[in-house]
């Protein structure tokens, strides 16, 4: 490919910068793995809650912050007694609420909030579960690349307000995120490390791994078995455009990182060198953490 059409792809993709994150993570869980990924750990945990409750008895879910998501179907069909969606787009919750309607699944409620409101606070968890929840605690609280929004201090209290106010005594919490640290150039991980740390001074410090040593050290979770597995997600698409959004995502501009003018053709051209060219998928390494309470887990994850 001559250097002038070269040019003119890394500006369009220099020109991909202006686009919503919301229409970036549609492009990302389009063309990649990714839901797959989490509803087959999903369908898992689910087959592990299953075996563990009485035949007859319809479990209960709490999805936090991955509303319309894909899962849903796996999460609508095996939470026949009740599945709480809850999440702080108001659009996305709409699209599930014409769902319910046009498919008269009654069994399905949408709450709009922020979780970190909701749920950070004991008194606030009490609430949710005498209101939304009218007093049944449920069998599943699905994170799936919800802990982003949060900082990651703050995440044990958040898992322990969840087991001690919502979580049943026979129950597991699934969640889902991008690996801290990889050598890997062609991963998510390592672009944002890369880059951020060059231009900002900062790296990715929201770790599943970390968590586990945390939660495995409170008394509160000494009888809880603590699974942690690692697994690979490919994202690719035919059109740079696109795929730069992606980027744009992973590097979180410009929502929290502004690059300037200049930084944003160096990392342009850096994916259009690296990945483009050589029509090379884009890598995730993700991390699924499932706390299991009152389940002897003997299996895979």
């Amino acid at each position: 490919m001559g250097q002038k059409t070269r040019n003119a792809v890394i500006e369009e993709g220099i020109r991909s910068a202006a686009t919503r994150m919301v229409d970036q993570d549609r492009i990302w869980s389009r063309y990649s793995s990714d839901k797959v990924d989490i509803g087959e750990r999903l369908a898992a945990v689910i087959r592990t809650l299953s075996a563990a409750a009485p035949l007859a008895k319809k479990l209960r879910a709490l999805s936090i912050g991955s509303s319309n998501e894909p899962q849903f179907r796996i999460l609508e069909t095996a939470f026949r007694g009740g599945l709480y969606l809850f999440d702080i787009d108001q659009k996305a919750l709409d699209r599930v609420n014409e769902r319910v309607r046009r498919q008269n699944t009654g069994h399905v409620t949408t709450i709009q909030g922020d979780y970190k409101q909701a749920f950070f606070d004991p008194g606030h968890t009490k609430t949710f579960f005498q209101r939304p929840l009218k007093r049944k605690k449920v069998d599943l609280v699905t994170l799936h690349h919800s802990l982003y929004y949060c900082r990651e201090k703050e995440w044990s209290r958040l898992f322990e307000n969840i087991y001690r106010y919502l979580l049943a005594s026979t129950g597991a919490i699934h969640a889902v995120m991008m690996a801290a640290e990889s050598n890997n150039p062609m991963t998510t991980t390592w672009l944002y490390n890369h880059f951020a740390g060059k231009y900002f001074g900062v790296r990715n410090d929201q770790s599943l791994l970390t968590l586990k040593k945390q939660l495995g050290e409170m008394p509160l979770f000494r009888d809880a078995q603590i699974i942690l597995a690692p697994s690979r997600v490919e994202f690719y698409v035919s059109d740079f455009s696109k795929f730069m959004e992606v980027i744009w995502m992973i590097l979180l501009y410009p929502d929290v990182h502004r690059y300037n003018d200049e930084q944003i053709e160096e990392i342009v051209a850096f994916v259009y060198d690296r990945f483009w060219s050589r029509k090379e998928p884009l890598l995730q390494t993700q991390h699924h953490l499932v706390l299991y309470r009152g389940i002897d887990f003997k299996g895979l994850l």
